[in-house]
């Protein structure tokens, strides 16, 4: 079997690209792997974004069901795991692009970009129930983006819903009939942004909502004070008195 997740670099941006087309990219055991030293690899070429694409009619099927049959017993979840805290924990913004239907552990694995562009065509279904299973690691990222009554039918039943529910629901952030363009666009208002304050941004997207609120007010007063006295924001502001493009560190 040859290789079934690529690495591209381009442009400041890494784009881990899953090719498996003949299982419509399901999370077989060799494909997390590559999956999992993709996306580290990623992280270490200085890319400003984090671009997981797909080729082929689905992004992912989810569990690779036909290898855990032969297999047999308890899988190992903790490779699948890390594949979606390597996403989630990135410094660096993680954008899924979706041309094609989503089912399972593909959703967890979607879920767990920071942003995801949909084609509209897209649909999705959390069909666990149906064989016997739940969705369970995958409700970790799944349930950070969607309150659970506002999925809980879709997990509860295995059944479809299209890209205009999963946009409402927030499980998605954006709808697009021409997936590349828009991810393009994300990713170059990203690089036009200050890489730590792009980090720095990230990371208060997910830990503010977990402080209490004088916890959130001191610990985001003093973020606000170290960036507003640091090199980048004085070369941001001299950049917009100058009307010129700022110049980040790499």
């Amino acid at each position: 079997m040859g290789e079934l997740v690529r690495l591209d670099i381009a442009n400041g941006v890494a784009t881990v690209t899953l090719d498996s087309q003949r299982n419509r990219n399901a999370l077989s055991k060799q494909l997390i792997t590559e999956l999992n030293a993709a996306i580290r690899a990623a992280g270490e070429t200085g890319s400003r974004a984090i671009v997981l694409d797909h080729v082929g009619p689905a992004f992912c099927a989810g569990a690779d069901l036909k290898q855990r049959s032969d297999d047999g017993g308890a899988p190992d979840s903790r490779p699948f795991v890390h594949v979606l805290e390597q996403l989630m924990d990135s410094p660096v913004p993680t954008i899924a692009a979706v041309h094609g239907a989503v089912r399972a552990g593909g959703i967890g694995l979607m879920a767990s970009c920071d942003l995801v562009v949909v084609h509209s065509s897209v649909t999705f279904a959390l069909t666990e129930v149906r064989i016997g299973v739940a969705p369970a690691i995958i409700s970790v990222p799944i349930l950070r983006r969607v309150p659970p009554g506002r999925i809980a039918a879709a997990m509860l039943t295995g059944e479809q819903f299209d890209a205009r529910e999963a946009r409402s629901i927030g499980l998605i952030t954006h709808v697009s009939d021409d997936v590349d363009a828009t991810v393009t666009a994300l990713c170059d208002g990203i690089k036009a942004g200050a890489p730590r304050a792009v980090a720095e941004t990230k990371r208060m997207l997910r830990h503010v909502p977990t402080l209490d609120r004088s916890t959130g007010f001191a610990e985001m007063s003093a973020l606000s004070e170290e960036l507003f006295g640091g090199p980048d924001a004085a070369e941001g502001m001299a950049a917009f008195v100058q009307k010129r493009p700022p110049t980040w560190p790499s």
